[in-house]
This record gives structure tokens, sequence and C-alpha cells, in this order.
């Protein structure tokens, strides 16, 4: 059980770019889409999460509400943020509302808020 408490430690120190190359290196390995991995981990961040993070709101949810009439740089805003695909982004941009991320800290939710924002999308925080 150390192991992989001391993996959880080292992915959670990694950069965003360090996450989306870790993603891209899995893909290609593990010959599977970042998408899937979004799925299967947006149910264990939640849970992990549960009822205490929401009294103490020390994580949101990033929830991505609309594009704004400007798709084109929302999604690019999106491939930024999560390492997906153009296709995934499209199809997240596409079935909004839609979390971008989950269980992220406040600084990061505001700074991500922003940065979707001025693509041009409609974002809430969660």
């Amino acid at each position: 059980m150390a192991d992989i408490n001391a993996l959880v430690d080292q992915l959670s120190a990694l950069t965003v770019l360090e996450a989306a190359e870790l993603s891209k290196a899995l893909e290609e390995k593990w010959g599977v889409s970042a998408a899937a991995a979004v799925a299967v981990a947006a149910p264990a961040g939640g849970a992990a999460g549960g009822a205490p993070a929401e009294e103490a709101k020390d994580e949101f949810d990033v929830v991505l509400t609309g594009d704004g009439g400007k798709k084109i740089n929302v999604i690019k805003e999106v491939r930024a943020i999560t390492g997906l695909g153009l296709t995934e982004a499209k199809a997240l941009v596409e079935g909004a509302p839609k979390a971008i991320k989950e269980g992220v800290g406040k600084d990061e939710a505001e700074k991500l808020k922003k940065q979707l924002e001025e693509a041009g999308a409609t974002v809430e925080l969660k």
C-alpha cells in the first residue's frame, strides 16, 4: 500500500503540462483515449471529495455552461486545460454544461474560470 500512496503523492505534484504529457504517453502506451481516463477519474475525484469538501468549500468543480458563440476559442482552451484531443474537447464543449475540472482548489478554479471566460465561454464554479 505504501507504494500506491507514494505514487499518488507524485502524481499530485505534477503540473498541468506534465499531467497532459503523462496522459498522452499513457494513451500511446495503452491505446486508450483521455476521454475514457477523464470519465473514470471524475467519479473517483467526486467520491474522494464527498460531503466534507462541500461543507468546507475547499474544492470546486469548474463547469462549462456555454461557448458564448466562440466555440473554436473555447475548444482550444479546454484542450489546453484538460489535455484532451480535438474530438474529445469539441464533444465536451458542444455537450455543455459539462465539468472541465473537478475537485480543484479555489485559486486554480478561479484561474481556470478566468481562462475560459477570456476565450468566450460561460463558466460556473460549484
